[in-house]
């Protein structure tokens, strides 16, 4: 099959897998990448060259930085102290967890600023008493905006930056973003001010823990003192566990104030039904319930052991602790990060292994915490489709697609060149992945410049603003889909707000952006 017949025929069967939500997207990239060696498109280091790109590297890398301070509590900490001085008014609770949201993504990408805070949204939404939908997708839709703050807010950032690095343009700065990401987010957050009344109000099923609250209950149910100290503190708290039937703990005896056998964990309380269990000792049975106290870390080892049903996840928990063991460490090292990124002292992917090296070798965060808090989703995918993107210039497929576009626009001019490429973008943005859809537009637009003459600089970071205008359904994101339940809202309640806020995005990068960075 002709090389670029092959190369097109991929790309319609990749968007069609991709949209059916049917076929897990690492199965469709890597399908790409392997159909493209079976083809004979490419040789087969070419078609799994992915794998081993510095942008992969870099963008894993930063995944563990991200669970650093995620894990640690920083971004507890820092949710706490803002949203907690914000008061209970909407419009001052909207603003606030948008720029906030906006800021922690430009440092931990959207889906983990999202994870972070979203709990501490609900919390607030209930003390408010503000529906949790009216503030739950400001949070994602905001988060997606504050992507355009930095280099390190989403992937797609980081691959435009080589893309027009590879185009024969320049990569684009670690600051430079916010050039048009502040501009992105103030409208943004105008946006959810106005459009307010196009949110539903709905409340979902899922409720997150409230540590305040949760500590109160403990203590009640389980008629503990203030003696007991600090239930849930930065180094050490307690976790409720059940006995259950067929444990080995069955039969045990047990009384409040003795430690496990490896003496790691201590005997809090116990309760038996409505009975609070507070003899000298007692004979465990099934369905007991025992309060165990301990450091987080044992916590969370012994949460596995058998024959006990862990009531709340310790690790769960020990994220909803502002600043935790290794706060500080993992805020150091992501300044020293930020810092090597912003000089270039070392390339972007030995700058973000650095930090997640150094991460694991102070025990801020674990070898096995490293890998788990990698998406390897995200992953794949990029390795997966990076080939896709190499078959389209190197078959001259893009050319050909640019060169229709071009035939059929005439000599309107570049701004109509790039109107075009971005609806093509936000259209593909709401059905695929973000991070698919530029490694998929990119090389066309790559090829409109040089067929125009123009600057490649202008069609990337427009290309990006696009990319993050994923608002019309709730597949668009995992941060949209992430707030979905806990807000109670269905798959008709994002286009009301999400249309506005995608035109916004579509006249910036169409208007704005060339003025910034001209054809």
């Amino acid at each position: 099959m002709d090389p670029v017949a092959a190369t097109l025929v991929i790309l319609v069967l990749a968007v069609v897998a991709f949209m059916s939500n049917r076929v897990p997207i690492a199965v469709v990239a890597i399908g790409v990448a392997l159909a493209l060696f079976f083809t004979g498109v490419l040789t087969l280091p070419e078609a799994l060259a992915g794998f081993g790109d510095p942008t992969v590297l870099f963008i894993a890398a930063l995944f563990v930085v991200s669970e650093s301070l995620d894990a640690t509590g920083v971004t507890a900490w820092a949710g706490q102290q803002v949203i907690g001085r914000s008061g209970t008014k909407p419009a001052r609770l909207v603003v606030v967890i948008a720029l906030l949201v906006a800021v922690l993504t430009a440092l931990i990408s959207i889906n983990g600023a999202v994870a972070a805070l979203l709990p501490l949204v609900v919390v607030v939404a209930a003390r408010a008493g503000v529906a949790a939908s009216k503030l739950l997708l400001p949070l994602a839709f905001a988060a997606s905006a504050g992507s355009l703050l930095l280099l390190t807010g989403t992937p797609v950032n980081i691959l435009v930056s080589d893309f027009a690095a590879s185009a024969g343009g320049r990569p684009f700065g670690f600051f430079e973003f916010a050039l048009v990401g502040i501009p992105v987010v103030a409208g943004t957050v105008a946006i959810l001010l106005l459009g307010g009344r196009l949110i539903p109000e709905r409340t979902g099923a899922l409720m997150p823990v409230d540590l305040v609250r949760h500590a109160r209950l403990l203590r009640q149910q389980y008629s503990l003192t203030l003696d007991t100290g600090t239930l849930l503190g930065p180094v050490s708290g307690v976790t409720e566990v059940v006995v259950a039937p067929r444990s080995p703990l069955i039969g045990q005896r047990v009384c409040a104030g003795m430690t496990t056998p490896d003496g790691d964990l201590v005997v809090l309380a116990a309760r038996r039904g409505e009975e609070h269990l507070t003899g000298p000792e007692f004979l465990v049975q099934a369905g007991d319930a025992l309060l165990l106290q301990g450091t987080w870390d044992d916590l969370s080892r012994h949460s596995t052991d058998a024959g006990m049903l862990v009531v709340d996840d310790p690790q769960r928990l020990r994220r909803s602790i502002p600043l935790g063991r290794g706060a500080k460490r993992s805020i150091g090292i992501l300044i020293a990060m930020i810092v090597l990124l912003a000089t270039g002292a070392v390339p972007p992917a030995v700058a973000a292994l650095l930090a997640a090296g150094a991460l694991v070798l102070t025990r801020t965060v674990s070898v096995t915490q490293a890998y788990h808090s990698i998406s390897w989703n995200t992953i794949v995918l990029i390795a997966g489709m990076i080939p896709l993107s190499t078959a389209f210039i190197s078959t001259g497929t893009a050319d050909l697609v640019a060169g229709g576009m071009l035939g059929l626009l005439g000599g309107a001019g570049p701004h109509v060149a790039l109107l075009a490429l971005c609806v093509l973008a936000i259209v593909l943005g709401q059905l695929i992945s973000n991070t698919a859809t530029v490694l998929i537009v990119a090389p066309i637009a790559i090829a409109v410049a040089q067929a125009l003459a123009l600057s490649v600089q202008p069609f990337m970071m427009a290309l990006t603003v696009v990319g993050a205008a994923a608002f019309l359904t709730p597949i668009a994101t995992p941060a949209n889909l992430m707030v979905m339940e806990p807000a109670g809202l269905r798959f008709g309640d994002y286009w009301r707000l999400g249309l506005p806020l995608a035109l916004f995005f579509l006249a910036v990068a169409v208007l704005y952006v060339p003025l910034i960075w001209p054809f």
